[in-house]
């Protein structure tokens, strides 16, 4: 860790838990938020490798409520306009993992940054109401290049930004994907994998495996 010149995080599911929205989507459809969610998560994650093989780029705000219309649909769900406005607010207001702050404020040495397929306004508003201001240097959204990630040119936006060859860059995310892309680019990766599953046949493996974020804190100290 003592090569690298700084630390680039993945937001969604890595800075931010993405089914801390299941409380809200309880109330809508009752019994049914966890399941509601997940569906959601992998429509979104789906909607953006296909936008990107296809050429096809919509920013993440308009991948997210397609994802949401389309699980609602499969589900057999009534979704109403005010009701999607509604959960399409939540996610400006995902909950960050428990250990974040702490983490973050016991790295504040080490320049930091979010490297995410969220677009501008979203990371903005996503950060500021977890209480993260500050937190980062920069806020860097694939929107620049209209190509989500695992592209590499995803991951040159960092080493531009950030103005760090890729080798001296520390790349930390909860999506193996995401992991994947990054290993390949170049990047020293961290895969926090929580809920301890199997990483995925892709050839790849991570500099180093994480329970949470908080794991980076023995890293640098070592």
């Amino acid at each position: 860790m003592k090569s690298l010149k700084c630390l680039v995080f993945d937001a969604y599911g890595t800075v931010f838990d993405v089914h801390s929205i299941v409380a809200a989507l309880d109330r809508i459809f009752p019994g049914q938020g966890p399941e509601v969610s997940q569906a959601w998560r992998t429509r979104q994650l789906e909607y953006t490798w296909l936008r990107s093989l296809m050429d096809r780029y919509e920013d993440f705000w308009k991948v997210t409520e397609s994802a949401i219309v389309a699980t609602c649909n499969a589900m057999k769900l009534p979704l109403e306009a005010k009701t999607r406005a509604e959960l399409m607010k939540a996610y400006l207001s995902l909950k960050p993992f428990p250990e974040v702050k702490q983490t973050l404020s016991t790295l504040s040495k080490i320049p930091k940054a979010i490297l995410s397929n969220g677009n501008p306004k979203m990371l903005g508003d996503v950060v500021k109401n977890a209480g993260l201001e500050g937190a980062f240097s920069h806020l860097i959204s694939v929107d620049e290049v209209k190509i989500y990630k695992p592209s590499p040119a995803a991951y040159q936006l960092a080493v531009k930004t950030m103005g760090a060859n890729a080798e001296s860059i520390g790349f930390v995310s909860s999506n193996f994907f995401d992991v994947a892309g990054a290993k390949v680019f170049g990047f020293r990766t961290y895969w926090v994998n929580r809920s301890n599953v199997s990483g995925e046949g892709l050839g790849v493996t991570p500099d180093a495996i994480l329970k949470s974020l908080s794991d980076l804190i023995e890293l640098v100290k070592s």
